[in-house]
């Protein structure tokens, strides 16, 4: 076999080879690494490498290097998993920044960390003052996370004592302009409510790239013709706007007759339609 040709048939091997033992060792070794993963990705691109160009030497000795090196990644894997112990010796363990708004000078030392660098790292998360932190932690991966004191944390629905409704994942219901079965089903809807519902923006299944329900049952698409803009769907906003006028006009006629049991049904519906209105706001406006 000519020498260039045996270069990329080893090479081939080393990808495939390399592919599928990273897929074993999972997806921290493509995320954020440990020390002890760090070290075994470093080392295993060398040995792929090595399998790859050292024609000289027999090459699968660097596949059962390889997999000695995996199966030892492996192994540490599930050593921390069942010990605190060895996660806190073969990882680094989490240390306290920031207290209170203070630096811990002490923690910043051992962690061989300046206050410039502690500084930068706060303002990667938006924060521009040490005074408005409560808590900074440096976590076993090197990242930094902050939590902001009570008074400088954005307002939610809950600090407001707005009730929302529970979201949940959208699922593509179409996809490169064929429809899927499969979210439909989960969905609990058909093919006949997806075609209405694209009916009423006067679009084709196959106009569409990419179309959404999300937990509203709102459809939202993406056209292969960029250039065309989607009408959106006035259902709640309709149906709000008709909630809304049918409770006005029941405190109008309570206010306009005289008949005192017309009066009170007229003042008890108004306040019911009051109470469904503001439950279901989030749902139709949202």
């Amino acid at each position: 076999m000519p020498l260039w040709l045996e270069v990329i048939v080893r090479t081939l091997c080393a990808v495939v080879v390399l592919f599928f033992l990273t897929r074993l060792l999972g997806k921290r070794q493509v995320s954020q690494l440990s020390l002890f993963e760090y070290i075994t990705g470093i080392t295993i691109g060398s040995l792929a490498a090595y399998i790859s160009m050292d024609t000289e030497k027999n090459w699968f000795l660097g596949l059962i290097a390889l997999a000695v090196w995996v199966a030892v990644s492996l192994g540490s894997e599930w050593l921390q998993i069942k010990s605190k112990k060895a996660r806190d010796f073969m990882d680094f363990k989490s240390a306290v920044l920031v207290k209170d708004g203070k630096i811990l000078e002490e923690n910043l030392k051992k962690e061989r960390l300046s206050s410039d660098e502690l500084l930068a790292e706060l303002r990667k998360k938006d924060v521009f003052r040490l005074a408005d932190v409560e808590f900074a932690m440096m976590e076993s991966s090197g990242t930094i996370n902050v939590l902001l004191k009570k008074e400088n944390q954005p307002l939610t629905a809950k600090d407001l004592g707005i009730i929302v409704p529970q979201q949940k994942e959208p699922l593509a219901v179409i996809m490169d302009g064929k429809v899927l079965d499969e979210p439909l089903d989960n969905l609990g809807q058909t093919r006949g409510w997806l075609q209405g519902k694209l009916e009423l923006l006067g679009l084709n299944t196959e106009d569409v790239f990419l179309g959404q329900v999300d937990s509203y049952g709102d459809l939202t698409v993406d056209l292969y013709a960029d250039k065309i803009k989607v009408p959106e769907l006035q259902e709640k906003p309709q149906l709000y706007a008709t909630l809304k006028k049918a409770e006005a006009d029941m405190e109008l006629f309570s206010l306009s007759t005289q008949n005192k049991e017309a009066k009170q049904m007229y003042e008890d519906a108004s306040k019911q339609l009051l109470e469904m209105v503001q439950t279901l706001k989030p749902y139709l406006q949202g």
